[in-house]
């Protein structure tokens, strides 16, 4: 089976490239911020600058491990989901549970030894990156030198095979269990049910951010910018939650916009039916547009809600006030961009896998003007829910820290910033789409159907 998967990655490497990219840039997210361990760990540090870049290094650390692991998770779930038909091929010809379950982790763990590999010297580059940005802001004394050794290689190579393997294991096992029948019409339908296990997962982050906004709200209420310790990660664990459970909420949105679509004529009723029949495809489009919306937003205002707070009271940013912005700002411009390269990575990876679709539908008797006005409808549905559910999931950050700094419960800034961050979102979708399926679609229709 390990032959037959690096046959497969050899003659697919197109249908791999989504995952990979995802775990390139998460080994390089790792050992960037894994390095500043390093660099602590160096002779000469003082204890301020030690303190600073290991506070830098576990907490961020942290947090890019998260979402690292998430971000394969979700491609990896979104490339086997696309594979179903191939899947239900195998167990048809008589491949066993097993043997389908070793060549998916098999492709999965050579793709991660590449990217762990291929990552170390961007990681090196913006590992200096960041002790610059330290350094310049005072935080770490100047003449610090930057360290890139074991702690960095050993947490970027070895979490990244670990997760994206674990993460290839779960996925091929939901694929590998179903029988050939099973697989097909799994490979047809493609509704987004999700398992007991899931449901439980996203409900226990959910529930972990309420009480997380509850002792914001109470218990932190006076300790000044301390509140950011519980508020700040509030938002992340919602979102998460939210994503985890985006399939379901995709179906929920779909049956109550399917009327109002279908009303609009023929590209309304075939986005109605995309997003009914693909509730699993376009779900994974969903969860970064909920990350990257919840996130930015929570994160951009809180900081805002702080800084006039400070304003307020004509006092001076002590050098632990200054640390913690400039993590914030740090943690939001890593997630940010790293939500942003996932949405675009998803949808250019769901796009090019309908070329097929999109050739059927013009064999139909649609035109391409007709197909592409469709997938910009899909995009302004799938914006308008990612960003419902990434800003109800920003509002368990902002509310209770607002109430909790300022004693009211709706902060008097942060408009500005979240009608930027939405619109990012909505240029994101929608421009990637359209330009992936202008691409998809310039294959003659005879031909990607062939």
């Amino acid at each position: 089976m390990f032959a037959l998967a690096l046959r497969s990655l050899r003659h697919r490497i197109g249908g791999f490239a989504a995952s990979f990219l995802a775990m390139f840039l998460g080994a390089t997210v790792l050992m960037a911020f894994a390095s500043m361990l390093d660099t602590a760990g160096g002779e000469g540090v003082d204890s301020t600058s030690e303190e600073t870049l290991t506070t830098m290094g576990t907490v961020v650390g942290f947090w890019g491990l998260l979402l690292v692991v998430f971000a394969v998770s979700s491609t990896l779930t979104l490339s086997v989901r696309q594979r179903s038909a191939e899947m239900a091929l195998l167990r048809s010809v008589g491949a066993t549970p097993g043997q389908v379950t070793r060549l998916i982790v098999g492709e999965t763990a050579v793709l991660a030894v590449v990217a762990a590999v291929l990552a170390i010297v961007p990681a090196m580059l913006g590992g200096r990156l960041l002790l610059h940005l330290l350094g310049s802001t005072d935080q770490v004394a100047s003449d610090v030198s930057f360290a890139f050794g074991p702690i960095a290689l050993a947490m970027g190579m070895t979490i990244t095979f670990v997760a994206a393997t674990l993460a290839a294991l779960l996925t091929a096992r939901r694929a590998a269990r179903m029988n050939a029948a099973d697989a097909v019409a799994a490979a047809a339908r493609d509704n987004g049910g999700l398992s007991r296990k899931r449901i439980a997962v996203g409900v226990g982050f959910l529930l972990l951010a309420v009480n997380l906004a509850v002792v914001t709200a109470t218990v932190m209420k006076g300790e000044g910018s301390d509140a950011m310790q519980t508020a700040g990660q509030t938002s992340i664990w919602a979102a998460i939650g939210l994503a985890v459970l985006a399939p379901a909420l995709v179906r929920r949105v779909a049956g109550l916009l399917a009327g109002p679509l279908e009303r609009r004529g023929p590209t309304g009723y075939l986005t109605a039916q995309n997003l009914r029949r693909h509730t699993g495809r376009l779900a994974a489009v969903v969860m970064p547009v909920v990350l990257f919306t919840a996130i930015g937003t929570a994160t951009l205002v809180m900081q805002a809600v702080e800084n006039d707070a400070m304003a307020a009271s004509g006092l001076s940013k002590t050098n632990q006030e200054k640390n913690v912005e400039t993590l914030n700002f740090v943690v939001i411009g890593m997630i940010v961009a790293f939500a942003a390269i996932m949405l675009v990575n998803t949808l250019v990876a769901a796009t090019a896998n309908r070329r097929r679709e999109f050739a059927q539908t013009r064999l139909a008797g649609a035109t391409p003007r007709q197909i592409l006005d469709v997938v910009v409808l899909e995009g302004v549905v799938l914006t308008a829910t990612g960003v419902l559910f990434g800003t109800l999931a920003s509002l368990t950050t902002i509310l209770p820290y607002s109430y909790a700094r300022t004693g009211d419960v709706l902060p008097g800034t942060g408009a500005g910033v979240y009608l930027g961050v939405v619109a990012v979102a909505a240029v994101l979708t929608v421009a990637t789409g359209y330009a992936a399926t202008r691409r998809a679609i310039r294959t003659p229709a005879i031909s990607a159907v062939a």
